[in-house]
Order: C-alpha cells, then sequence, then structure tokens
C-alpha cells in the first residue's frame, strides 16, 4: 500500500470513530408517524433528544428512544476510552424511508373492495461527536 493510501486510509478510519450509527427496519408504523418524532430530535444533543423522547407522548418515540440507547452503545464500542459527556455526541442525521407495504382488501359496499395499506418504515440515527480539542 502507498504512503497516500495509507495516510488516507488512516484518516477515514479517525473520522469514522466520531460518529456512530444504528438502524431499525421494518418498523410496523407509517413513515409519516415516525417523521413527526424525528423531527423533534433531529439536531439536538445526545441527552436532550433521549429526554425529548422519554416525554413524548406518541408511540413511535419509544421505539426511537431505543434506537438512540443503540447507537450511543455503538458509539462507545467504538470508543472506549471516551466519556460521553466529553464527547458532545448529537443527532447528526436521522432517516426515516417507507419499508415494505402489507397490502390488504376490505369488503365494500356493492361487490366493491376497498385496498388497506399497512405500511412499515425504515429509520436510520447517525451520531455526532463534536470534541472539544477541535475549534470549528
Amino acid at each position: 500500500m502507498g504512503v497516500r493510501k495509507k495516510e488516507a486510509a488512516e484518516a477515514r478510519k479517525e473520522a469514522n470513530k466520531q460518529i456512530a450509527f444504528a438502524k431499525l427496519n421494518n418498523c410496523p408504523t407509517s413513515p409519516r408517524k415516525m417523521r413527526l418524532v424525528a423531527d423533534l430530535v433531529r439536531g439536538q444533543k445526545a441527552e436532550n433528544a433521549l429526554n425529548i423522547l422519554r416525554f413524548s407522548p406518541k408511540e413511535a418515540s419509544r421505539k426511537l428512544e431505543k434506537l438512540l440507547l443503540s447507537a450511543i452503545a455503538n458509539w462507545q464500542a467504538k470508543n472506549e476510552d471516551a466519556s460521553i459527556e466529553d464527547a458532545g455526541l448529537f443527532v447528526k442525521e436521522i432517516k426515516v424511508d417507507g419499508g415494505t407495504m402489507l397490502k390488504r382488501l376490505r369488503p365494500a359496499p356493492q361487490g366493491r373492495a376497498h385496498r388497506i395499506r399497512k405500511r412499515s418504515n425504515h429509520v436510520t440515527i447517525v451520531l455526532g461527536a463534536i470534541n472539544n480539542t477541535q475549534s470549528n
């Protein structure tokens, strides 16, 4: 491996230590309902986001809270020597995409049928760390 390639790989590896992510696939709520809760925590600090999710009355907030705790645990696994308080973790990115749809038919009057779509979604949370040593 060349010197430039090796330096670029080490820089990329160091940058990846500052971020951690977690994914939730095929969550059985509609993406629209999940996005309402996801918009509340986008860009927030991790502790603040956990408090927002804990006291939100929506059902989607329970699932997002577990996902955020998983992302924090993933960050801790990458950075065993660092502490969460000093790192300044925040929700860098949160995406809610549509998942698979279960399609059902409901009988309607006069021989017709109405389609029922049971939606699901995929959620991805990316946590970033703000280091106090860097001045951005």
